[in-house]
């Protein structure tokens, strides 16, 4: 008993000095005790923060689901005659390098009866409308005998070219067929580098082929349509999604499915994809085909400046606070700029609003707009900033747009644009007044004459011209025989051409 009580004694000792340890160092006296239910939440004892937000796989299903049914393949047919530029054989070595078009698979061939030799070649387009309008590239269907398209479900039909422009290089043609799938605009100016991209086509004519990248730039400038038009607007959405030659005129698009670009170019040495592809804005795209729609050809608002972007050295040598921006280096006499306050040696920094960083965003926003628009342009002046308003002009230096009567029916059967003389042109030339023929395409100059791109029209049928407004009414009311006069640049010897209407 003596045992079992001092052994009872030491056990309550033991308690107390446990009790009074842990109240001594404020252990647990006041802690509650906790129960665990059925009820209380648990978790792993794994460490996550909890502002960072777990991120989905990325689906372009959707994309690809909304976009297939709306890119068609293209092939285009023409005569090695009248290929681009008018030469006899077109080598798409001469394209600039490293970038490329990619008009896919052209080839030439003589048939064995001693045809005219033909260059066919693919490419892609976009239905924008239910009734058979398809955007695709100018160099896809510029000068083709003909336009083949067909659909994602293989139905073909033969297209009409409604217009083109060089300048951007977009088409619009059409096909006879209703109840079509089409294919929405998104707003490119809403695109940010980093985002995903999916573009649509049929490269090496293999239908409806899917690929994704992201975007890795915007208002790219890569000097690729320099030789095909003397006022280019290159302001790029580059993406590093896998194109090839026939993705030309297809689409590219956002995860929603919706157009964000026409893909045009890529940066090649061998002419197949190496990881840049270019895309014409979808914002640009809609301007032109809303032009070629309305008018036939596209109206373009000209500032009549001399720009270039500002760089470390100008602005060192110009004094300048900042490196962003377009310097204006000239003024054409009697131009848009001039006439709304724009002096030699300011910086615009917007347009519409907008800031505008570079040439390319600059000739991007203008070119958005038509002849006769008013324009806001921020510029720096001494280092404080001025809004002007510009009115835009065409190149004839008026405000007048070129009505569709004079460019679908009459433009398209000359196969020319042409362009009235400066005073200063015509000075240079020896000649009061007269008009360039700028660019030859396929028509009747062409095919019923010997006439070349940048003789100068003098006279038709005796009528002296001094404008092309007013060269274009005298055919419009012309029928049989026309004569033309005019000399060509460096030359005062006097040439005739004659055809019929």
């Amino acid at each position: 008993m003596r045992k079992i009580g001092m052994f009872a004694l030491a056990i309550a000792l033991g308690g107390l000095m446990m009790f009074g340890g842990i109240k001594y160092f404020g252990f647990g006296i006041d802690q509650k005790v906790i129960s665990v239910t059925d009820s209380t939440p648990v978790h792993f004892t794994n460490y996550a923060k909890e502002d960072v937000m777990a991120t989905a796989p990325v689906d372009f299903t959707v994309a690809a689901e909304k976009t297939i049914p709306a890119v068609v393949h293209i092939r285009s047919t023409m005569s090695m005659g009248t290929a681009r530029g008018g030469e006899d054989q077109f080598d798409f070595r001469s394209l600039p390098e490293p970038f490329r078009d990619f008009f896919g698979n052209p080839y030439s061939d003589r048939d064995r009866g001693g045809n005219a030799p033909q260059r066919q070649g693919t490419g892609s387009g976009v239905i924008i409308s239910s009734d058979g309008y398809i955007v695709t590239n100018n160099h896809v269907v510029d000068q083709a005998d003909m336009v083949e398209v067909t659909l994602n479900d293989r139905r073909s039909y033969e297209a009409t070219v409604i217009g083109v422009d060089p300048s951007t290089d977009i088409a619009l043609i059409k096909i006879n067929e209703d109840d079509l799938p089409i294919m929405q605009f998104a707003n490119s100016d809403n695109i940010r580098v980093g985002e995903w991209a999916v573009a649509v086509g049929n490269p090496f004519s293999l239908s409806s082929t899917v690929t994704a990248g992201i975007v890795s730039a915007t208002g790219r400038n890569i000097n690729i349509m320099r030789q095909r038009d003397r006022t280019p607007i290159e302001s790029f959405i580059q993406t590093d999604a896998a194109v090839n030659p026939g993705n030309s005129g297809g689409a590219l698009v956002n995860l929603q499915g919706n157009l964000i670009g026409i893909n045009t170019a890529i940066a090649s040495p061998t002419g197949a994809y190496s990881g840049y592809a270019f895309a014409v804005p979808s914002n640009i795209v809609n301007k032109v085909v809303a032009d070629l729609k309305d008018f036939g050809v596209v109206q373009r608002g000209f500032i009549g400046a001399l720009i270039r972007d500002v760089n470390s050295d100008m602005a060192k040598e110009k004094g300048l606070a900042s490196t962003m921006g377009v310097y204006v280096d000239s003024l054409t006499a009697n131009s848009a700029a001039r006439e709304a306050g724009i002096r030699e040696g300011d910086i615009i920094i917007a347009v519409d609003n907008q800031t505008t960083e570079s040439s390319p965003l600059l000739l991007e926003r203008i070119g958005r707009h038509r002849p006769g628009d008013e324009v806001p342009i921020t510029v720096v002046r001494d280092g404080k900033e001025k809004t002007l308003v510009v009115t835009l002009k065409n190149k004839e230096g008026n405000t007048e747009r070129v009505t569709k009567a004079m460019n679908r029916g009459l433009v398209s059967m000359l196969g020319a644009q042409f362009e009235t003389l400066s005073d200063s042109e015509a000075n240079s030339y020896g000649v009061e007044s007269g008009v360039k023929v700028a660019e030859l395409g396929r028509g009747k100059l062409r095919d019923d004459t010997n006439i070349k791109e940048g003789f100068i029209i003098i006279s038709v049928n005796r009528q002296r011209v001094k404008t092309a407004e007013q060269l274009l009414k005298i055919l419009e009311n012309q029928e049989g025989g026309v004569m033309i006069e005019g000399i060509y640049p460096g030359s005062s010897q006097k040439h005739y051409y004659a055809f019929g209407l």
